[in-house]
């Protein structure tokens, strides 16, 4: 009986499917590809322009949203290119053996998975960007490595916009496929001879869309960088050409130095010793070029413990002191109680950049974090190998998975006797998405504390907290709530110091206080963002060294994370010979009694593919092309500003009383040397004797450039 009303909406809603099909369907075969590409500009665009609206107020104020839309459908032409090419490229094959249905029904999974990783990623975005102030790039890679721990962590704290995004990938997902399968079906077909004909044409166009450009070198992601924000600068390449940026990238990391230029290896060697704050006397390899002689500053009539509490995500902002929230009183009490830090900043802007930093002395560099290198797995210098000369013991706390960002592998090739990790705390109180609450951790760190000190032999203990970090899970009850809802970075910051603050009470309550340095400081801020090249207040973080010989002491002056560990060994009363290139701020700082001439204090930072040196109230930004831009950076206010470059002072004479003998510790370099073809004579001679030559580090090509004019 419904047959007749039927028919005529059956026909009206095939003649619109024709109407929509007819620009392609006389396209042949290169249908599917034509509909691929519009496709994927048209979802691609309709995020970027909701991104826009959301993102408005930053986006605004560069005054160039239509520049953002134009330049990104460019980028989405070019990422839409990418994954055509492959298909394209394959036709010949299927259509000389006279397949091409078969090409097409491939064509169908091809584009259909690629919408769907392109709608993934965008959909990952919005928290990503909340996250880490950006698109998804290298360290949206980097976790998709570690799957249990990020899918608990989503599934923890974002299980609404976890499902709603599976719904709408799924409900994507049958779409596409259907969609590509009527393209085919009403396609109508070519001859083999006019598939191959057309097909240099097709690969043409193809090329042109992924180069986008005429010039020599083909867009990239700097083409699309117009402004000072990066946030809105990330805005313009969509996130699957971000990602794949990322991966290729990593691919080629060990020459990622290249785009920061060159220098000869004497030279570079020169610049790091005289910043390091050595005396020439005291180097004592030509092939390992940063190894020298320490003599400690401090002596004991033993050498002290040492335990470091490396704080998670707890960045300036939360401590009163430094000028932040509230938030974290222990930290704010502790800085009349020891050695404290005001102006003290990260490396980089995640853990390892801060183990690394924290743990080795390295500075940051283009290439992944020396936690994670292959090169780096055995006879690179920590301070737990550095001590192990000397008889201690070292330790690795961890309520979670060690063997996240390679941890487990990194430490114990590196100095460190025993990892303690999830699976050596029995009946934990409370485990959360990242592991053990921060207070299991301390309890554990105390009892391993214990244990060492009973067997009377010097010990290193580091101990690495994860409560404050998303999904922001810890116990109920345990603190007064600064936020209503439970699950916010406040809380986990209010909660992780009050954990803190029990562990140091009970430590100096305990019989190995008296023999123990301790220093608690934060591996990186919670999250990285703003509109400048490098944020540099989001790198500022809280430190203080801890001890019942620590006179308290406010040190005002500029610090680095990498100077840490050259300054504990002086602290501990240990002598040693090690690699770090950070300094030993009890030799150079005013606030140690230290008198004039002193290098000027200094902090580097690294942030995406930027860096910056910071001196007093200067600051000088790297960026990947070579230049330099300089500031005026105001610590109160936490602003840049247009400002003259920085006053470079490498060639002062350094104190005469830097002299010193010793014991203890070799290091391999661990960054991939750049290509032999392009390497100077000196470092070839070195690689065949067996060393290793040093990367030309980046913070050492931003010291030339605070020596010498750009066009130098």
């Amino acid at each position: 009986m419904n047959t007749p009303l039927a028919l005529p909406r059956v026909h009206r809603s095939m003649q619109a499917l024709r109407a929509w099909q007819w620009p392609s369907r006389h396209l042949g075969p290169y249908s599917p590809v034509v509909r691929f590409v519009a496709l994927s500009v048209l979802l691609l665009g309709l995020s970027r322009a909701a991104l826009i609206g959301w993102q408005w107020p930053r986006v605004a104020a560069t005054d160039s949203w239509a520049h953002v839309l134009l330049q990104g459908a460019r980028n989405d032409l070019m990422t839409a290119g990418l994954f055509a090419a492959p298909m394209v490229l394959l036709l010949p094959i299927f259509a000389v053996a006279n397949r091409v249905p078969v090409w097409v029904r491939a064509c169908t999974w091809w584009f259909a998975a690629s919408l769907l990783a392109m709608l993934f990623l965008e959909l990952a975005t919005p928290q990503f960007l909340v996250e880490f102030d950006g698109r998804p790039n290298r360290l949206f890679v980097e976790y998709l490595q570690y799957p249990r721990e990020v899918l608990a962590m989503l599934w923890g704290g974002y299980r609404l916009p976890l499902i709603a995004a599976l719904v709408a990938v799924a409900g994507t997902a049958i779409w596409t496929m259907r969609h590509f399968h009527q393209c085919g079906c009403a396609t109508r077909p070519w001859s083999r001879r006019t598939v191959l004909l057309a097909w240099p044409l097709v690969v043409a166009l193809l090329v042109l869309m992924i180069r986008s450009s005429f010039q020599h070198r083909p867009a990239n992601l700097s083409t699309f960088a117009f402004c000072d924000d990066a946030m809105v600068n990330s805005l313009v390449a969509n996130s699957a050409y971000s990602v794949l940026t990322a991966v290729y990238g990593m691919k080629n990391e060990s020459h990622s130095s290249d785009m920061y230029g060159r220098m000869p290896v004497s030279e570079m060697i020169e610049h790091v010793r005289l910043g390091m704050g050595v005396a020439p006397g005291d180097f004592i390899s030509t092939s390992l070029p940063t190894l020298h002689r320490h003599i400690a500053t401090v002596r004991h009539d033993r050498p002290r413990n040492l335990v470091i509490v490396l704080e998670e995500s707890l960045g300036a902002g939360f401590v009163e002191r430094l000028g932040g929230k509230p938030i974290a009183p222990y930290f704010h009490q502790l800085g009349d109680e020891g050695i404290w830090f005001q102006r003290l900043y990260a490396t980089g802007t995640r853990s390892v950049r801060g183990i690394e930093a924290v743990v080795a002395g390295f500075p940051p560099t283009p290439a992944q974090s020396t936690v994670k290198l292959s090169k780096s797995q055995r006879d690179f210098a920590t301070l737990a190998s550095v001590l192990r000369k000397s008889g201690y013991r070292s330790e690795f706390v961890y309520g979670g998975e060690s063997h996240f960002d390679n941890m487990r592998g990194f430490f114990l090739g590196n100095g460190f006797g025993t990892v303690v990790d999830r699976q050596h705390f029995k009946q934990p109180s409370f485990v959360g998405s990242w592991g053990v609450s921060d207070e299991d951790l301390f309890d554990m760190a105390h009892q391993r504390i214990a244990a060492l000190d009973a067997a009377e032999q010097p010990f290193f203990l580091l101990v690495f907290s994860s409560s404050n970090h998303t999904p922001f899970e810890f116990p109920d009850g345990r603190i007064p709530l600064v936020d209503a809802e439970k699950q916010t970075v406040n809380n986990a910051v209010r909660y992780a110091d009050f954990a803190m603050g029990q562990f140091v009470d009970r430590a100096r309550r305990s019989d190995y206080w008296g023999d123990t340095v301790m220093m608690v400081v934060a591996d990186h801020d919670t999250r990285v963002y703003g509109d400048d090249l490098v944020p540099i207040d989001k790198f500022h973080i809280p430190g203080v060294i801890l001890g019942k010989d620590i006179a308290p002491l406010q040190i005002t002056s500029v610090a680095s994370q990498i100077d840490l560990a050259p300054t504990l060994l002086s602290l501990l009363g240990v002598d040693s010979e090690h690699p770090f290139v950070g300094r030993d701020l009890t030799r150079t700082l005013p606030e140690f009694g230290n008198a004039a001439p002193v290098l000027k204090p200094r902090a580097m930072m690294q942030f995406d593919r930027n860096y910056a040196w910071l001196e007093a109230d200067r600051a000088t930004i790297l960026l990947p092309d070579g230049s330099a831009k300089h500031f005026a950076y105001d610590h109160d206010k936490r602003e840049l500003r247009a400002g003259p470059r920085a006053h470079h002072d490498l060639a002062n004479q350094l104190p005469n009383q830097v002299n010193t003998p010793a014991i203890v510790a070799v290091m391999n370099v661990a960054i991939d040397p750049p290509s032999t073809a392009r390497r100077p004579k000196r470092a070839r001679s070195l690689r065949r004797s067996g060393a290793r030559p040093p990367m030309p580090p980046i913070w050492m090509a931003m010291e030339l450039k605070l020596a010498k004019p750009h066009n130098a």
